[in-house]
């Protein structure tokens, strides 16, 4: 799987995935949908861990509150 990936990352075009990223960034900091964006990004061949690395930018990672 790594070495798909690998393979996958020379193929793309990296140009084209950064600014998919950029506008998914642009859309998740506003109040846009960002599902357009999201498939975008798919579309250009960004790998879920990119994906999501701008997502967890944007809205942070949730962590539940401690009950005592």
């Amino acid at each position: 799987m790594v070495q798909q990936q690998a393979d996958l990352r020379t193929m793309r075009d990296s140009g084209r995935m950064g600014q998919t990223l950029d506008r998914l960034r642009i859309a998740a900091e506003g109040p846009e949908n960002t599902m357009p964006y999201l498939m975008e990004a798919v579309r250009s061949y960004a790998t879920l861990g990119e994906i999501f690395q701008v997502m967890k930018e944007v809205f942070g990672v949730y962590e539940e509150p401690t009950m005592i």
